[in-house]
């Protein structure tokens, strides 16, 4: 049986993952009771697909995923193509235009790594780049909340996180980095051109390397009592700032 990271589950998820990346499902379970419209599609493209698919009791689904939400339906996946930073300056140098890339200092929480990969690919950035250690990896549950970004999006781990940002500094590409006490809002700096924004982790953000790493230091405005943004809204928040300057320098 497949361990439980390496498996994904729900309609909307699993669809996903067929269309996105076939090639990364072995084989996907299917409550062999349900008959719903939705899930006849989902069977229809996996045939499409030649994704293996079995028709099961929701009994079997729910010993694979017990606790979840599976709608009656999980996929068990290959393990997902995890980049190092051997891999970096290859995808970099294939970038058409300036590189904008995120960088994540620990974010340990699938969920809000899943939605961190998720706004990322919505704001068109070319890779993610997170440390080996102390940060999520792309497990069964990243690839759920992400949708479809972790099979799209190159995920980098490295293994010394303030040695690959100065190599992007070394490449001409600018250091955004967050910070709740930075004097300067992120809509006062210059995200137009080769750029890299650098979030921290929950609860205590950036570590010290990677602060003094960074170009630039930027804060998010608050106007009410909360003092910080979870970190997968801030980094939606960043991202699309960069995207709306990029737009505007380029119309």
């Amino acid at each position: 049986m497949a361990a439980k990271d390496d498996l994904i589950y729900g309609l909307h998820a699993v669809t996903k993952a067929i269309e996105l990346n076939p090639d990364s499902l072995d084989m996907i379970w299917i409550d062999q009771k349900r008959h719903d419209n939705r899930l006849t599609k989902l069977i229809e493209l996996a045939k499409k697909k030649s994704v293996n698919y079995q028709l099961v009791s929701v009994r079997d689904i729910e010993s694979r995923v017990s606790g979840v939400t599976h709608q009656g339906i999980v996929a068990s996946c290959y393990p997902a193509v995890v980049y190092t930073e051997a891999d970096l300056m290859r995808v970099i140098e294939s970038v058409e235009g300036h590189p904008f890339l995120l960088v994540l200092d620990g974010v340990q929480d699938p969920h809000n790594l899943g939605a961190c990969l998720r706004s990322a690919d919505a704001a068109g950035v070319q890779a993610v780049i997170v440390p080996k250690d102390k940060s999520a990896s792309l497990t069964g549950a990243v690839r759920k909340v992400a949708s479809g970004a972790a099979e799209r999006i190159p995920f980098i781990q490295v293994t010394n996180l303030a040695r690959t940002l100065s190599q992007l500094k070394d490449k001409g590409i600018w250091l955004v980095g967050t910070a709740g006490n930075a004097e300067k809002s992120i809509y006062d700096i210059d995200l137009k051109g080769p750029l890299a924004i650098v979030l921290g982790g929950e609860g205590k953000g950036m570590r010290r390397l990677t602060e003094e790493h960074c170009d630039f230091l930027a804060s998010i405005p608050m106007a009410g009592v909360v003092e910080s943004l979870n970190v997968s809204v801030a980094t939606g928040v960043c991202l699309f700032e960069a995207v709306r300057q990029r737009q505007r320098a380029s119309a």
